[in-house]
């Protein structure tokens, strides 16, 4: 084989093909920059269409639900003693469900609001987990699952049976004044009320 065949053999023409189409690295950043972009908006349409915020500033469902005490509550006996912080959460099973519970109705009732959680698991199930934590405090159950339906607290960070984490400030007029859900399962004191600044 001569010299100039060398030179025009395939595998040369390969190897130049390939060293022709190298990706500059610039390339990978122009790449990138849309990418983390679209993942932005992703991630800002998410939380724009958060579950349960629907209701802010509307009529909040009315119920009635029985309670661990042995009775029942409705929305209007509620709201005639004022504001209420509608507390959803996983329930039985979720020990930072029920620590948020003591914690958060003494610093909310410091504050002229009353804390009402609402689990969606057995009476006698739920009374017995509240007394595991010395909880005097009564918690609906709605098992049906239709209050947290209508409140928007199914289905949030992958719980479709049941809420996970959730609150709903509704004034003592019946306004849905703030909701907000959390991914972890207990919320400071200090947080929740920060966050209920805001309405």
């Amino acid at each position: 084989m001569t010299t100039k065949n060398k030179q025009n053999s395939p595998s040369r023409a390969r190897t130049a093909g390939r060293k022709g189409r190298q990706v500059s690295p610039w390339a990978w950043v122009g790449l990138a920059v849309p990418l983390a972009a679209l993942l932005v908006i992703i991630i800002v349409g998410s939380v724009a269409s958060e579950p349960g915020s629907a209701i802010e500033a509307q009529q909040a469902p009315a119920f009635t639900l029985p309670d661990t005490a042995g009775g029942t509550q409705s929305l209007d006996e509620i709201l005639a003693r004022g504001d209420a912080l509608l507390y959803f959460s996983m329930g039985v099973g979720c020990d930072g469900c029920f620590d948020q519970i003591p914690e958060a109705a003494a610093g909310l009732q410091a504050r002229g609001v009353q804390l009402v959680p609402v689990m969606v698991d057995g009476a006698e199930m739920v009374a017995h987990e509240a007394a595991r934590f010395g909880i005097t405090t009564p918690i609906l159950i709605d098992e049906s699952r239709e209050v947290s339906d209508a409140y928007g607290m199914l289905g949030v960070y992958g719980h479709g049976d049941r809420p996970n984490h959730s609150f709903a400030l509704v004034r003592a007029d019946g306004t849905v004044a703030w909701v907000k859900h959390y991914a972890t399962m207990f919320v400071p004191l200090d947080q929740l009320l920060a966050d209920m600044g805001q309405a």
